[in-house]
């Protein structure tokens, strides 16, 4: 996409002018598109299948995010409609990262998964693995900036706080120092006249406790409490407005001594103030680095449109967040305080029926350009010039694009506000419904033959896995089926989910119990289905497996190894009960947000 030429490219080297750029346009725009790109992605049963309930298809989520390292995240802010006439204003940054461990404390951890086939396709797109590695941007999740924090303590500026009536041990101290800063004062205030030889005035220096903080004097003053320390504040505060105090914390971040900077003037001063909250933002950097942009955008409460929204979500909560909580509901009631409204194109584009057959982002864009008139024209005016065109920044202005051609075609706008007696609705009417995908190659096909676009809700209970056959294809599985059991005469699905099994959806829960009965009470009426190698489990089987992580093994594998464990799942069962059967796997998560 020629656009994405336009995006501007953010390393380390440029982040916080980009940070101060990105704030201003987060703030005139109506929503805030993301995509990102990862080293790796599901494949096989591992990734979202349309069999999967909302808990484990969160399970799934929360494995790769947990096993893939985001590489680049591509955030464009822009608002629909303009002074200017155009359609869209956009504001795409290409964010390059890299968990780079600023403060050497061991955080994030360099261990990560890789798929080098993913890593030949983003090297034929043009991926710049040079500056992401040597320039990308570090961070820290806001657990691991708690910890770190633990860890590292530097000089820093305090309030005082109101203070408590003396006693008598506090009034010695503060006389004490209170004399002894004075001194120092006027000693700094009007140098010595004096021609004094090198080892005198070395000697009146160690005698006055005077130091130097960079071309400034300065002398430290030694606390033993938290007390001590704020009379030290009350007391140079007291005494000149030319006086800047610094409390020093040791390893443990117990503060062990107030450092005082003199300062020449009111101009020196501001100078000395800028140059500490300079230092105290690079400090942050150090902790935050790129989930500055999240917390920017998580504050900003703008709407959040996304692609794969569950996958990008969960890799945004644990890499900048927390660590992701072992069920989906407790993920939405975290992610919620987080991210308040989050909408996936996937749901936008199956609202027109047609579209419910487009398997990625360019087949739902080239269909709206053949099938339906929607003129677009998109603004961008960030224009740096630079170079470095990425997918995940092709992607988030595709998801733009869409996104303001859907909502015309829909009639949503940012707040509801009807126009010409006409009906529209609000990003809010769709937000938490998720379509989970898998990786499709880009295409820009809607295939409009091959399956029915419509989706019903099933049971659970109604779908059986089943493993141990040799086919290859569903119709050579279901016409060998069909010579076993007299249930496999009457009407269900068969999907083959990987090489090794398959899933059976029934029209009946009691048909799908039937056989699972007959199964393990080897019943007669199961002609060589135990002879041929068959085997069979329920969707508590499948959700064990999902639960208890054995991703490592093919889904038969898991399947068995599951169906010999005891019957404990740490999965909670809060709506997990029924999915949406069809091509593609559809998430309400709206009941997950009942916290």
């Amino acid at each position: 996409m020629a656009a994405a030429a336009s995006a501007k490219q953010v390393t380390r080297r440029d982040f916080l002018e980009a940070l101060r750029d990105l704030a201003a346009h987060v703030k005139e725009c109506d929503y805030v598109a993301i995509a990102a790109l990862k080293t790796g992605a599901p494949t096989g049963w591992r990734r979202a299948l349309p069999v999967d309930t909302a808990e484990t298809a969160y399970l799934k989520a929360k494995f790769a995010s947990e096993s893939f390292q985001p590489l680049h995240i591509a955030v464009c802010p822009f608002r629909l409609g303009s002074a200017s006439g155009s359609d869209v204003v956009a504001y795409p940054y290409n964010f390059h990262l890299f968990p780079r461990d600023e403060l050497q404390l061991g955080m994030p951890s360099y261990s990560f998964s890789c798929q080098s086939s993913y890593f030949s396709s983003m090297a034929r797109d043009g991926f710049d693995f040079n500056m992401c590695i040597y320039d990308g941007i570090s961070y820290l999740s806001r657990v691991q900036e708690s910890l770190a924090r633990q860890k590292t303590f530097t000089p820093h500026l305090q309030q005082p706080s109101p203070s408590a009536s003396a006693s008598v041990a506090d009034s010695v101290f503060t006389t004490r120092i209170k004399s002894r800063i004075q001194h120092w004062h006027k000693r700094c205030a009007e140098p010595s006249k004096t021609a004094d030889g090198s080892l005198v005035s070395s000697l009146r220096e160690l005698i006055m406790g005077s130091e130097s903080y960079g071309s400034r004097p300065s002398m430290t003053i030694d606390v033993c409490s938290d007390r001590q320390v704020q009379l030290v504040l009350e007391t140079v505060n007291g005494t000149s407005g030319d006086l800047v105090p610094l409390v020093v914390p040791d390893k443990g971040g117990v503060p062990r001594a107030v450092r005082v900077i003199f300062t020449s003037s009111a101009e020196d001063k501001n100078l000395l103030l800028m140059d500490i909250q300079k230092l105290e933002d690079e400090q942050n950097l150090k902790f935050r680095g790129f989930r500055e942009v999240i917390d920017l955008v998580a504050s900003s409460e703008k709407p959040i449109i996304s692609y794969n929204c569950l996958n990008d979500l969960t890799m945004m909560h644990t890499q900048f967040i927390a660590p992701l909580p072992p069920n989906l509901h407790e993920f939405m009631c975290s992610s919620r305080l987080v991210f308040s409204s989050v909408v996936d194109i996937g749901h936008l584009w199956r609202e027109i029926s047609p579209l419910r057959k487009a398997k990625n982002i360019q087949a739902a864009l080239s269909y709206l350009q053949r099938q339906y008139f929607v003129p677009m024209e998109i603004e961008i005016p960030l224009q740096d010039g630079t170079k470095g065109v990425t997918k995940s920044g092709e992607n988030v202005l595709r998801i733009t694009k869409l996104f303001a051609k859907l909502s015309k075609l829909l009639k949503i706008s940012p707040n509801c506000q009807p126009q010409s007696g006409e009906q529209h609705y609000t990003v809010e009417d769709h937000r938490n419904i998720l379509y989970p995908g898998c990786m499709v190659e880009e295409s820009d096909g809607v295939d409009c033959t091959s399956e029915p676009d419509t989706t019903r809700t099933v049971s659970t209970q109604s779908v059986v896995f089943l493993w141990g056959f040799r086919e290859t294809s569903a119709e050579e599985l279901r016409s060998r089926l069909a010579r076993l059991h007299h249930v496999f005469s009457k009407d269900f699905d068969l999907r083959l989910l990987d090489k090794t099994c398959s899933a059976l959806i029934f029209r009946s829960s009691d048909t799908a119990s039937e056989l699972l009965r007959d199964i393990s009470l080897e019943s007669p009426s199961l002609n060589n289905f135990f002879s041929e190698g068959l085997k069979a489990a329920g969707f508590d089987v499948y959700r064990k497996a999902c639960s208890s992580g054995l991703w490592d093994s093919a889904l038969a594998e898991a399947l068995e190894s599951a169906s010999l464990e005891p019957a404990t799942s740490t999965i909670s069962e809060h709506g997990s009960s029924e999915i949406y059967w069809n091509s593609s796997l559809k998430l309400d998560l709206k009941e997950y947000l009942e916290c």
